[in-house]
């Protein structure tokens, strides 16, 4: 049997990623999602796993949570075109309910499976920071899982000698009871992706 020839380009990894049945995800989600942006991007953005409307269109945060991420980077002053932005877990994993299909937070197993996309985007890639968003993406990109309110805001070292900086994930803004905590936690969410521009600016 012919060795599969190595992925090198997103292109390729998109195909790759189409095909996927190392999870029973693929069996329920409409497509896959894979990552998206600039294919040497110096920061990559790591989420939890595509929302419904990912689902649909086949790209990642194009949904309520995709609709933050871009004020906040524009807030921060980062060029969204100019970053590599991707999902932990690329099926959308969900529980249906009437019509509506709610977001279930992928398992263990699931991001373990899914890592193997995830370390081929970063190969590919090569970014220099990597901002995971939410505990999901953190355990993916760390490789263990992480506390987000003991790492939150720092930057830390990666195996593979690239850095990375945790934060929330910005649908947790969504789901915040009142105006006034929703606006102070945007606000600290801006902080943390303003790091990554000191951080990258540091490096150049």
């Amino acid at each position: 049997m012919a060795t599969p020839a190595p992925i090198t380009s997103l292109k390729e990894l998109a195909k790759a990623e189409a095909a996927c049945t190392r999870c029973p995800l693929y069996k329920f989600a409409t497509q896959v999602v894979p990552g998206e942006g600039l294919p040497r991007a110096r920061l990559m953005l790591v989420g939890e796993q595509p929302g419904d409307q990912e689902d649909k269109v086949g790209k990642p945060f194009v949904g309520p949570a995709g609709r933050i991420l871009d004020r906040a980077l524009a807030d921060a002053g980062i060029d969204r075109r100019e970053v590599f932005v991707t999902n932990a877990v690329k099926h959308f994993k969900f529980e249906p309910r009437g019509k509506r299909r709610l977001h279930k937070k992928p398992n263990a197993h699931e991001i373990e499976r899914c890592h193997f996309w995830l370390d081929l985007e970063t190969q590919i890639v090569k970014p220099e920071l990597t901002v995971a968003l939410g505990a999901t993406a953190a355990r993916s990109v760390a490789g263990r899982p992480l506390t987000i309110g003991k790492v939150r805001g720092k930057v830390l070292a990666l195996a593979d000698g690239s850095r990375a900086l945790v934060t929330i994930h910005p649908s947790a803004l969504l789901r915040m009871p009142d105006e006034e905590t929703k606006a102070a936690e945007y606000r600290r969410f801006v902080a943390d992706l303003r790091i990554c521009s000191k951080v990258l600016a540091k490096a150049a």
